[in-house]
C-alpha cells in the first residue's frame, strides 16, 4: 500500500523554542524536508511530527499513537474498508488554510475511526497554531497557547455513514465537499451502521471556511448509524456549529459545546437518535458569539418527508450569552427535550407554524415534539411559560408548556460552575435502556464530569 502520508521528522529542542522538522520518506536516502517552528516548553526532549497528506489512497488501516504529533495537510480521508485507530492522548493538528486549502479529517461511508481517549488522556484535535505537544515518550510537555475563544483556524472532524435520511435522493453529498469526490457521500438504508467509536475527544479552534459562507462544523455526523459509539466529546471555539447531525440514527452522550460562532447543537434531514448530558456554554469570557442553543430542522427536500426528525434529548444544560434564541424547530422537525435546564437566553423556543401543510407546529400537536419537565431561568422574552414557547407567527402555545411540568426558577448554575445548587428532581424516567436513569434535571449533579478532560474546564 502506498504510504504517501508518511512524513516524519525529529530533533532536540533548544532554548525556549522547538524546531519541528519533517521529511518525506521516499526512500532510505532520498528525503525532502520542510520545517515549522512552534513555541514549546519541551526544552530537553524530542517531539516527532508525522505529516498526513491528502491522498486518494486514504490513510490506510493504521494506528496513530501519542508519541507522535500528527498534522493534517488538506482534506484527509479514512476510505471505505479502512480503520483508523487513534491511541488515547494523541494530538492531531490541522494545517492552516481555507477553501481548497482547508484541512479536515473525514471518515467515509464504510470506513471506521476508533478514537478512544480517556479522562486522563483525551484525544485532541486542534490547529497547527496551537503549541500543545507530547514528546516521543508520549508525555504532555506543552499546554495549549491559544485563547479558548480563537475560532476558524482549521477544519474539523466529519464522520459519514450509511444510515437513512429523509431526503431525495437518499444518498447525499456532505456540504463543502465537491460532488466529484464520492468519498463525501452519506446516507443509505442501514440504520445500525457502524462507523466506529469516538470517546473522550476534544475538538478545538476549527470551522475554517471551505466555500462561500460554508464553514466546517466541529463534529459533523452525516447518516451515522446506531452501531457507532460517541461519548464524552468537546467542541470548543468552532467558527460554525458545534455538533451537527445530518439524518441518521447515531446517539450522543456527554457532550460539551462552547463558544461556537453559530449554533451549538444542530440537526436536520430526519435525525432520530438519542442524546443525554449535553452542555453548551455560550458566554465564555463574556463573549457574545454564537446563535441558538439548538437549531432543529426536519427535512430539506422535501421538508415534510419521512422519517420525521424525532430525537429524544434528556438532561441537557444550555447556558446562553443572553442575546440569542434558545431553540428553533422548523421544516417539520420534531424532537423531545426532557429534564433539562435552560439559562440566560434572549428568547425561548420558537416553533414554525405555516399557513398550510406540515410544519413543526403539526409535530407538536401530534406529540412528535414535546418540552417536558424542564427548568427555565433568565430568559429576556419573559418570566412565564406563556412567553417561552411560541410559534414563529406569535401564536399561543402556552398550553403545551404548562401541561408538561416545566417551571421558571433559578437552578443556581454559573458560567464557571454548571452544577446546580438547587435541588431539581427529574420529572420522568426514561423508557429506553440506552439512557442513564438519573434522578436530577440538567447535565450535571454533584460534580462536574467535564472537569478533567475538556479545555473549557482545564
Amino acid at each position: 500500500m502506498k504510504k504517501s502520508f508518511v512524513k516524519i521528522g525529529m530533533l532536540t529542542a533548544v532554548t525556549a523554542g522547538l524546531m519541528l522538522t519533517s521529511c518525506k520518506d521516499k526512500t532510505d536516502d532520498d528525503n525532502v524536508g520542510s520545517s515549522d517552528t512552534v513555541t514549546s516548553s519541551c526544552t530537553s526532549t524530542e517531539v516527532k511530527i508525522v505529516n498526513i497528506d491528502a491522498s486518494n489512497d486514504g490513510v490506510g488501516t493504521t494506528t496513530w499513537t501519542k508519541d507522535n504529533v500528527y498534522v493534517l495537510n488538506g482534506i484527509v480521508f479514512v476510505n471505505s474498508g479502512q480503520t483508523l485507530t487513534i491511541e488515547a492522548g494523541t494530538i492531531i493538528k490541522g494545517a492552516a488554510g481555507a477553501g481548497a486549502d482547508a484541512s479536515a479529517l473525514i471518515v467515509a461511508r464504510g470506513g471506521k475511526i476508533m478514537a478512544n481517549g480517556t479522562e486522563a488522556e483525551p484525544i485532541i484535535f486542534t490547529s497547527i497554531a496551537d503549541g500543545i505537544v507530547r514528546d516521543i515518550n508520549g508525555t504532555l510537555c506543552t499546554a495549549s497557547n491559544l485563547a479558548k475563544t480563537e475560532q476558524g483556524l482549521w477544519g474539523g472532524l466529519i464522520v459519514l455513514g450509511k444510515s437513512g435520511l429523509n431526503t431525495v435522493p437518499s444518498i447525499q453529498q456532505i456540504e463543502g465537499i465537491p460532488t466529484s469526490e464520492t468519498r463525501g457521500e452519506y446516507g443509505g438504508s442501514d440504520d445500525a451502521d457502524n462507523s466506529g467509536s469516538i470517546t473522550y475527544i476534544s475538538i478545538r479552534h476549527g470551522g475554517t471556511n471551505i466555500g462561500a459562507d460554508n464553514e466546517i462544523n466541529g463534529l459533523t455526523l452525516g447518516g451515522v448509524g446506531t452501531g457507532t459509539t460517541i461519548e464524552h466529546v468537546e467542541v470548543i471555539a468552532n467558527q460554525d456549529d458545534g455538533i451537527e447531525f445530518f439524518g441518521g440514527t447515531v446517539n450522543l452522550k456527554w457532550a460539551v459545546v462552547t463558544n461556537c460562532g453559530d449554533d451549538s447543537f444542530d440537526y436536520d434531514q430526519g435525525w432520530r437518535g438519542k442524546g443525554q448530558f449535553w452542555y453548551t456554554q455560550q458566554n465564555l469570557n463574556d463573549q457574545t458569539t454564537g446563535d441558538r442553543g439548538g437549531e432543529h430542522d426536519g427535512g430539506t427536500d422535501p421538508e415534510d418527508a419521512a422519517p420525521y426528525a424525532t430525537p429524544e434529548i434528556r438532561n441537557a444544560t444550555y447556558h446562553g450569552h443572553g442575546a440569542s434564541r434558545l431553540l428553533t424547530f422548523r421544516d417539520n422537525a420534531g424532537g423531545h427535550y426532557i429534564n433539562s435546564i435552560f439559562v440566560n437566553w434572549d428568547k425561548g423556543i420558537d416553533i414554525e407554524d405555516l399557513a398550510s401543510g406540515e410544519d413543526s407546529r403539526a409535530r407538536l400537536e401530534a406529540g412528535d415534539l414535546s418540552i417536558k419537565h424542564n427548568v427555565f431561568h433568565s430568559i429576556t422574552a419573559g418570566s412565564t411559560l406563556d412567553a417561552l414557547l411560541v410559534s414563529n407567527e406569535g401564536g399561543d402555545l402556552s398550553t403545551h408548556a404548562n401541561i408538561n411540568n416545566n417551571s421558571v426558577e433559578d437552578p443556581g448554575i454559573t458560567a464557571t460552575n454548571p452544577v446546580p445548587t438547587a435541588t431539581l428532581s427529574a420529572g420522568s424516567a426514561p423508557s429506553d435502556s440506552w439512557f442513564e436513569n438519573v434522578t436530577y434535571k440538567g447535565a450535571f449533579s454533584g460534580s462536574n464530569w467535564a472537569a478533567n478532560w475538556t479545555l473549557l474546564f482545564e
